[in-house]
């Protein structure tokens, strides 16, 4: 890689690892992560398990740093660490299950990786990697050798170094390595056993990756059946055949051995019961890392196959026959969905390109529903209409009075601003009522209405009984007080006014 100015420019915008590092809540995202999935050895994880255990953390830190330190819901959290701009985490639905799964990025790892060698070391080991970087390259050379005079005299050569060295110990000189030659090989040893571990999630996703672009081409395809199958067959032999591919199965092959297995674990414990490696206090997990090994290739192999299974079902002539123009809908869907990821990666994240109304329905339970009531028909007796004789005030007709409910209602949240509740009684001492039993008719609608304003709510006592006193002027020289008894009636500020 070219360290300059323009391709780590490019790191710093694209890179999951880059961008997790340099998060605000790289800390929380780092230490939770790795305790559920490298810790504990998890490869995936349900939706519902991983947000109850973020949901405990953030409980813990939210007594620590107070509420507004992570506000959000912890499903939030983890939808947006699985997003296409952040990509820390994989969502995906497993095979034939419609419960979401999550599982870590290789970039999450390398992140991992990154921050454990941050710490300062208090022994660094360099022998055991020297001798490791010289066997490979001997490795190397006797494998690429192919004068057999050569591979003969190096054979030879080291037949006489084990014959000498048998020579030795036949007579009780045993040469034995010190306690800091075995520290530094067992570091090394166990660093390398913790990265092949991470290996494995890669190796995964670089497979994941390779399927994705066969569905691609396939999604894309316009030519005849023929060609189609046998670039997928190609490509699928391309995935066995690559270089990863080949390594991945040769190593498979080299765990699966029984005698590999009795032989690692016989090692193993005679290593972790030398008083020198005792002193290192080692991880309690390193003594069944070739299981967690198993474990993961398992998981590996099981994906492969899944791929493998899910492209082997183009090879149905019925199907294709009888599904083609589902398939045909389908890949235009797809071709245009991949269109438009190409187009968000151009543009910013925040570009909106499909909305909806509302995100859930909307509930009505049968029983909520009233009941139909008949209208009552009046019976207006036939009767001859005579003249009365009675003088009425016709002023009345033209002094009605209208009631400003959003007057009331603003008396309400500004009541519900210094106190999270108020009774009726309470609102007629603070603001008496001025048009006396209108008004009052007024708040008893707001408190209605209440059960569907999201401002605030409204609760019935009806074991307490209020008195509500107003005064009212019927003629202009006096007025007279009148009351009114109802249940108590509270109103309740919700979580926000």
């Amino acid at each position: 890689m070219a360290f300059d100015f323009t391709t780590l420019s490019a790191l710093q915008k694209n890179h999951p690892t880059w961008r997790l590092v340099s998060s605000p809540h790289a800390p929380l995202i780092a230490s939770f992560l790795h305790h559920v999935f490298i810790a504990s050895n998890v490869r995936v994880m349900a939706q519902a398990d991983l947000a109850e255990a973020l949901e405990d953390e953030l409980f813990v830190l939210r007594q620590q740093l107070g509420e507004e330190a992570f506000p959000k819901p912890a499903i939030d959290y983890l939808n947006d660490w699985a997003s296409q701009e952040k990509s820390w985490l994989r969502k995906f639905y497993p095979k034939d299950s419609d419960e979401v799964q999550f599982d870590l990025t290789p970039a999450t790892e390398k992140a991992f990786t990154w921050l454990q060698t941050l710490t300062e070391r208090s022994f660094v080991g360099t022998e055991s990697r020297l001798l490791t970087l010289f066997e490979l390259l001997r490795q190397i050379s006797t494998g690429s050798e192919v004068d057999k005079d050569t591979r003969i005299a190096d054979l030879e050569t080291r037949r006489a170094e084990i014959e000498a060295e048998i020579e030795q110990v036949k007579a009780g000189t045993m040469p034995l390595l010190d306690d800091t030659a075995l520290k530094d090989r067992f570091m090394q040893f166990n660093q390398l056993a913790r990265e092949l571990l991470a290996d494995f999630r890669e190796v995964e996703h670089n497979f994941h990756g390779l399927d994705r672009r066969v569905r691609e081409r396939i999604a894309r395809w316009g030519g005849n059946k023929g060609e189609l199958l046998e670039e997928i067959m190609g490509e699928r032999d391309s995935i066995a055949d690559s270089d990863q591919g080949k390594s991945f199965r040769a190593f498979w092959d080299f765990l699966m051995s029984p005698q590999r297995q009795e032989e690692f674990t016989e090692l193993l414990d005679q290593v972790l019961a030398l008083p020198s490696v005792v002193e290192l206090k080692p991880d309690k997990r390193t003594r069944r890392i070739h299981y967690d090994w198993l474990e993961a290739g398992e998981h590996t192999q099981r994906t492969i196959a899944q791929l493998s299974q899910q492209l082997r079902r183009f090879l149905d002539d019925q199907a294709w026959l009888e599904n083609r123009r589902i398939m045909d809908i389908l890949q235009g869907i797809e071709a245009k969905a991949l269109d438009m990821r190409e187009r968000l990666k151009e543009a910013s994240f925040s570009n909106e390109f499909m909305a909806i109304d509302e995100n859930s329905a909307n509930i009505e339970l049968p029983f909520e529903r009233p009941l139909y009531s008949p209208p009552i028909k009046p019976q207006i007796p036939d009767v001859a209409i005579e003249m009365g004789d009675e003088h009425v005030d016709s002023s009345v007709l033209y002094t009605q009075t209208v009631i400003d409910k959003e007057l009331l209602a603003r008396h309400i949240r500004q009541s519900l601003q210094e106190q999270p509740q108020v009774s009726l009684s309470e609102l007629c001492k603070t603001r008496p009522l001025e048009y006396g039993l209108a008004e009052l008719v007024g708040y008893l609608e707001l408190a209605a209405d209440g059960k569907t304003d999201k401002r605030y709510t409204t609760v019935v006592d009806e074991s307490v009984e209020e008195v509500i006193h107003w005064q009212t002027e019927e003629n202009p020289s006096d007025s007279v007080a009148k009351q009114a008894k109802l249940p108590r009636i509270i109103y309740i500020r919700q979580a926000a006014l």
